[in-house]
């Protein structure tokens, strides 16, 4: 049984809470100010709070706020030193974060999918615990990397999931566009992406070999895909994660000026 605070119910807080719990065998305790976003996980919680310093002796503390009250907050915990803290806060880096506490830092970048156990998560930690790591195995999917890579993963993985429902509603559409229910369209599109997704994850094959396997010469999906590579489409997905990073390098500016 793992003890673990998650400070800030929020969006991404509460879905951690939830994947935990769905996961099972956490105590969880939640804090936050808002007692509407507590009710709202309760039943997910073995306790709520709306004093943060009643929520930072677990095993694991998550600081889930936004940026700008990250440093606020570490002012108002005292996580101990046996204990780790992970914050999630975009361009908050762990050498803000170390000198305000006595635990070890680690740096987290989840997305909302860890409420259904399928989150894509990057972590960075000098080592990143073991206890850390059977948490985000419990909520999905999870890569290890270097502390001056987060910018880039808050893009990737962080901001990532807007950017796949912006290509679900295209591809949505684009069967409405041609006759279709828009709820089954919806349904059918939402369903390839998953399929799509554990595939690439499953498989040894590259990516570039699994397209190939779907495209049958003279078939519909090599009519597809040469539209696609004819379009400016992988440019502008492109820009969308680099300036979804390079937003995240300036809230770190913000927060270092501090």
């Amino acid at each position: 049984m793992v003890t673990v605070s998650v400070i800030g119910c929020g969006n991404m807080g509460s879905a951690l809470i939830a994947g935990l719990s769905r996961a099972g065998g956490h105590e969880i305790v939640a804090a936050d100010l808002d007692t509407d976003a507590l009710a709202a996980v309760e039943e997910h919680c073995t306790r709520t709070t709306t004093d943060p310093s009643e929520a930072d002796d677990s095993e694991v503390v998550f600081v889930a706020v936004k940026p700008d009250i990250v440093g606020a907050v570490l002012d108002d915990i005292d996580v101990p030193a046996e204990s780790v803290l992970v914050t999630i806060a975009a361009g908050v880096t762990t050498d803000y974060v170390a000198p305000r506490t006595d635990a070890q830092v680690v740096r987290l970048m989840p997305n909302l999918a860890a409420e259904t156990g399928t989150m894509a998560g990057a972590v960075a930690g000098d080592p990143v615990p073991d206890v850390v790591r059977d948490l985000l195995a419990d909520l999905g999917e999870y890569a290890e990397i270097e502390e001056s890579l987060m910018d880039t993963a808050t893009a990737l993985n962080g901001s990532g999931p807007a950017f796949v429902f912006y290509l679900v509603a295209a591809m949505r559409d684009g069967a409405v566009a041609e006759g279709m229910d828009r709820e089954a369209a919806e349904t059918l599109a939402a369903q390839t992406f998953k399929g799509a997704a554990e595939t690439v994850l499953r498989s040894d094959r590259s990516i570039e070999e699994l397209i190939d396997a779907v495209c049958s010469p003279n078939g519909t999906t090599i009519e597809g895909m040469e539209s696609l590579w004819d379009s400016p489409v992988e440019d502008e997905v492109a820009a969308a994660v680099e300036a979804a990073a390079r937003r995240s390098r300036e809230l770190s500016a913000e927060v270092g000026d501090e």
